[in-house]
């Protein structure tokens, strides 16, 4: 095969490209979190910890398919509706299964799968066990500037507006519970009393600033009953009963100083959670919507991230704050900036990675390393963008492209084979057994997954009205399907390509011409038609793009270390650098061996796909987690 001058392959619904590539990376995941100082009244996030997911960026939703307005069933009621649901898994939810998770997992896919089944590179493989430990695998933003986001200091910008730390302790849990349930309109209550004990202008000022500083949408009064003086909460839209003529006694609106940028900037450390996730937490500490967060491309679960986030009006005191309340979690490098971040608009990102127990030789591991710096890797979409169980997402998709919208539900609901919480397979033996989407909806204790919005939407419209049903899970997640549908047919059709012609550019690789007909006998297979792509729901219509066959990672370097004990870390994290922690020293002889790399990539693209061609093996969390259960016994 001939590897002359080839530096990157695109593809567009059957196209190819060659360019060079210069860009950046992706990654994320995250633990379980303790209340320490923090008064939090409602219960915590479950947080699911995967053994095992082999997980790097999820990346944003490319350019390829229509972003219309979604269903007027979509997310802002759904989170409505939510309001009234507990946080966090019972200890139901968190039952093991009978199943060893390995056992489990040999329901699960493999790379050729889904498409996955081409090597570019000559040498021999060895074997390695990656994410063995998440922090085996970090990840750090680069930014639009192209420098590398790192959390280096925990330090607040001075503001002489900033309220005082006492702010935090001024109101006790019970007077916190009762904003809380009133700034949700979880009471019956149209306004909160707070008695002033030692009543001075001073203690009333801290008291003012507390509400209003954790209690976004309350406004407060101060009042005089009966010789004592109360400072009274309410909602600033308010019920009937606070409707009043404002006067000058009334309260004034807290202001966000004008020479202060709109946002604060900061970065975010976590461990074992992804993004999304991440952001959620943060926005029930901080009683907050999570939309007012913005960020430049999400991270993946099973890893330490690093990347720079922005929210809407929220004082770097008040986030630095949580990082007293929050474990695995480290906020830092705060600034307050005028704009918000923007989905796509990171440069790529930088990974750190351990592959741990490997039985290549120093030369095997250099002649791999210097391939993947040389040559590259087949830019797959790589094993996460398709789903651990027996129903991978792209059948999913498929179905929704085909309006075949009965087999949608089926999917999503049906029973399966695979790695599942005790409490999804309840909720899918009752879907099989009754169809009652109340019933089956019943045995799942939260209700934010898929199925159990799916099931919420089916007790709304009915049975008959699945696609309105569909239409309450949240775009991003509706679209999740589509794309992995696309990533599968890409996985696909590259590998066939690269099997007809190899590396060399061929004509018909910028249009659909001369591989025009393995798309055109794919799609029509799956009762697709390539030449109309277009769906009845504007949302499901799709586009073509270009995409990289080819890619060549950046900033490549690596060390092969010896270790004895297959628990300590073999680098430090950000957060142990601040701490002053020594990096490990590593003997010359060990039980074990090492490989830790370093590079970074552009956005969109998976490090696991690197990863893969440097050991010429399978990365799905099937075989890898054979793998690890086998070296573990």
């Amino acid at each position: 095969m001939e590897m002359t001058e080839m530096t990157g392959v695109s593809l567009k619904r059957g196209a190819l490209v060659v360019e060079d590539n210069d860009s950046g990376v992706p990654v994320e995941e995250t633990k379980k979190q303790k209340l320490s100082e923090c008064s939090l009244t409602k219960g915590q996030d479950g947080l699911q910890n995967d053994f095992l997911s082999i997980s790097e960026d999820v990346p944003r939703p490319p350019d390829t398919v229509s972003t219309g307005k979604g269903g007027k069933n979509s997310e802002a009621q759904l989170e409505d509706e939510e309001e009234e649901e507990e946080d966090g898994l019972s200890e139901e939810c968190e039952e093991e299964e009978s199943e060893s998770f390995a056992d489990m997992m040999k329901h699960g896919l493999t790379e050729a799968d889904v498409g996955i089944t081409k090597f570019v590179s000559s040498h021999q493989g060895f074997s390695g066990i990656l994410k063995e430990r998440y922090s085996d695998f970090v990840v750090h933003e680069i930014g639009k500037d192209g420098r590398i986001s790192h959390l280096n200091d925990l330090s607040i910008p001075v503001d002489e507006e900033d309220p005082s730390e006492d702010i935090f302790t001024v109101l006790t849990a019970e007077e916190k519970q009762r904003l809380e349930e009133l700034q949700l309109f979880k009471n019956k209550e149209t306004s909160v009393a707070i008695e002033v004990i030692e009543d001075t202008k001073e203690k009333r000022t801290i008291i003012h600033q507390a509400i209003k500083s954790l209690f976004p949408g309350l406004e407060t009064k101060t009042e005089d009953r009966e010789g004592k003086k109360y400072i009274v909460a309410y909602h600033a839209a308010g019920k009937k009963a606070l409707a009043k003529v404002r006067t000058a006694a009334d309260p004034r609106k807290h202001s966000w100083p004008k020479s202060r940028g709109s946002y604060c900037h900061f970065v975010l450390y976590k461990e074992n959670k992804d993004t999304m996730d991440a952001i959620n937490v943060l926005s029930k500490y901080l009683r907050v919507k999570p939309n007012i967060f913005s960020y430049m491309g999400t991270k993946d679960k099973r890893a330490i991230t690093v990347q720079e986030i922005a929210v809407l009006k929220i004082t770097a005191q008040r986030l630095a704050h949580l990082n007293k309340c929050l474990m695995n979690f480290k906020l830092g490098n705060f600034s307050y900036q005028k704009n918000p971040l923007k989905l796509g608009e990171l440069q790529g990102n930088h990974f750190t990675v351990v592959l741990r127990n490997i039985t290549g030789t120093d030369d095997q591991v250099q002649q791999a390393m210097n391939s993947l710096k040389e040559i590259g890797f087949i830019n797959y979409y790589g094993m996460q963008r398709f789903g651990t169980t027996a129903v991978p997402t792209y059948q999913v998709g498929r179905a929704i492209l085909q309006n075949s919208w009965t087999e949608v539900m089926d999917l999503i609901l049906k029973p399966r084979s695979g790695a599942e919480k005790g409490y999804l397979v309840k909720c899918r033996e009752e879907w099989a057994k009754t169809k009652d989407p109340t019933a089956a909806l019943r045995k799942l204790p939260v209700k934010r997954c898929v199925e159990g919005q799916l099931l919420r939407g089916l007790s709304k419209y009915g049975m008959k009205n699945i696609v309105s049903a569909f239409g309450i899970i949240p775009r991003n997640n509706r679209l999740m399907y589509i794309h992995s549908y696309q990533s599968y047919v890409w996985n696909n059709m590259v590998s066939k390509r690269i099997e007809d012609y190899g590396l060399k550019p061929v004509p018909g690789d910028l249009v659909l011409k001369g591989v025009q007909e393995a798309y055109r006998e794919m799609l029509t297979a799956d009762n697709l038609d390539i030449d109309n792509m277009r769906h009845k729901i504007r949302d499901y219509s799709l586009s073509g793009a270009y995409r990289k066959i080819i890619i060549r990672p950046q900033n490549v370097s690596w060390e092969v270390v010896a270790y004895d004990d297959p628990k300590i870390p073999l680098f430090n994290t950000d957060v142990d650098n601040l701490e002053g922690k020594t990096p490990p020293v590593f003997a010359s002889e060990g039980k074990y061996r090492a490989l830790k790399m370093d590079f970074s990539l552009p956005p969109s693209t998976y490090a696991t796909m690197a990863i893969r061609e440097v050991l010429k093996m399978d990365t799905s969390i099937k075989n890898q987690t054979q793998l690890n259960t086998t070296w573990l016994r």
